[in-house]
């Protein structure tokens, strides 16, 4: 599809920008590199510059920032490889921390690089290297160059899973022009829910192209041998009360240490399980635990805490599930400041009660529904977490009504899987004419 004078235009002024912006790019990766020493490693692919390799011939490319995005694609990833065995697979993410958890979750069953920054040039490379002949895009990766070069290459693209909250709307309004010619690229957009697919759809979407097929982190399976997990946890740590801080980021590090200080005081054989958000700040919150006087232990050293430790450091990657199911109540970060939340269903669907800050705009709809059904509880403050974990603590009744308000709520919630599957069936390269060495 050749494109028209002001897509040419728009594209141009884009990717010149970029162009001009690509020393920033550069200080990026030095910075993360300092706290993150991942980032000062494989920069070729950052700008797909693949040397020698040969050229791949892709079926299959899925693309996946971080974590979050990596675990929400597991059941669609191990759907078609289930499925579909001869299908050759490459998943891109963009942080180390996705990259890990790719490795961790297949192996060599999955080729995987860095997606490469939107530079025209860099595009046309990687597109050109792995040639796929279908591409996912998980949530809410709106790159122009990347998916008007999908569609120049004549490679169908879905965005699966896809989310897009009232703020990043306002927000790609810079770029409305633009924006609105890249959606439209897209063969289907399958939306999280109602209000995800209307805002897609003001953005630019066509109405007949995105699809309602609800949120695949409901489509999430507890983890193979979680009973066994939480039983050698109790062995180690003893039959005490836990809590746990997950996913927090660094200025709500503070309010950590002060909430499992006065929650000592109620309960001094509290254990605190903590796993921050980002991996470079595990070594700096088992600092702050210890700072605070606290026995600390970490994952990584001692594999489970001792029955005298005070604060237990998750410095590991794809274990936070095992173990919120450890704990009698989780904190889910980055939503005492406006970060806009981390993923809720994983400790409702391993039995987990849960407390957040008042910043969800990542997850409107999921926090509005599990509110409703009494599995979550939103404060709007520190003291007010502190209030709510407390409570939880001293009320098993009110703990086990939530924990089984919120399992009943991801079974209701499960189905994404088998639409969205439908939505790209048309489109996967298999079938009359498949040949996979072609």
């Amino acid at each position: 599809m050749r494109m028209d004078l002001t897509e040419r235009f728009l594209r141009g002024l884009y990717s010149a920008t970029l162009y001009v912006l690509t020393p920033v790019t550069v200080y990026h990766l030095i910075w993360r590199g300092f706290r993150f020493r991942e980032y000062f490693q494989r920069w070729n692919e950052r700008y797909a510059s693949y040397g020698q390799q040969p050229e791949a011939r892709i079926d299959v490319w899925l693309h996946a920032v971080s974590v979050g995005e990596v675990n929400a694609a597991v059941p669609v990833v191990d759907a078609l490889r289930r499925t579909h065995p001869q299908l050759r697979w490459l998943v891109t993410t963009i942080t180390p921390t996705g990259s890990e958890r790719v490795r961790a979750l297949w192996g060599e069953g999955v080729q995987h690089v860095y997606v490469p920054y939107d530079l025209p040039g860099a595009i046309s490379r990687f597109l050109g290297h792995y040639r796929p002949r279908l591409a996912l895009v998980m949530e809410t990766e709106l790159w122009p160059n990347l998916l008007l070069g999908c569609r120049d290459q004549g490679i169908p693209t879905y965005l699966l899973n896809a989310r897009l909250s009232a703020r990043s709307l306002r927000g790609y309004r810079v770029l409305a022009p633009l924006i609105s010619r890249v959606v439209r690229t897209l063969k289907r957009i399958g939306a999280q829910s109602a209000p995800d697919g209307k805002r897609f759809i003001a953005l630019g979407a066509t109405p007949g192209g995105v699809m309602d097929t609800g949120n695949l982190k409901f489509d999430i399976a507890a983890p193979e041998g979680l009973a066994a997990f939480v039983q050698a946890f109790g062995d180690h740590a003893g039959r005490r009360p836990v809590w746990i801080a997950a996913s927090t980021h660094e200025d709500e590090e503070a309010a950590v240490i002060t909430l499992h200080r006065n929650l000592r005081r109620r309960w001094p054989n509290l254990l605190l399980l903590w796993a921050p958000r980002h991996p470079e700040r595990f070594p700096r919150v088992a600092e702050q635990a210890q700072s605070a006087g606290w026995k600390v232990a970490t994952r990584r050293k001692s594999t489970w805490p001792a029955a005298d430790d005070e604060v237990f450091v998750i410095d590991t990657l794809g274990e936070l599930m095992p173990f919120y199911a450890c704990a009698e109540v989780a904190f889910v970060g980055g939503s005492l400041q406006p970060i806009g939340g981390h993923n809720l269903l994983e400790p409702a669907a391993v039995g987990t009660a849960m407390v957040t800050g008042p910043h969800l705009h990542n997850f409107a709809e999921i926090s509005k529904r599990l509110k409703e059904a009494g599995a979550l509880l939103i404060a709007q403050d520190a003291q007010g977490i502190e209030a709510a974990i407390g409570q939880l603590l001293e009320d098993a009744a009110k703990r086990q009504a939530m924990v089984d308000a919120g399992r009943a709520l991801v079974e209701q919630g499960r189905g994404a899987l088998a639409k969205t599957l439908q939505m790209i069936d048309a489109d996967l390269p298999v079938g009359r004419g498949y040949a996979p060495d072609a």
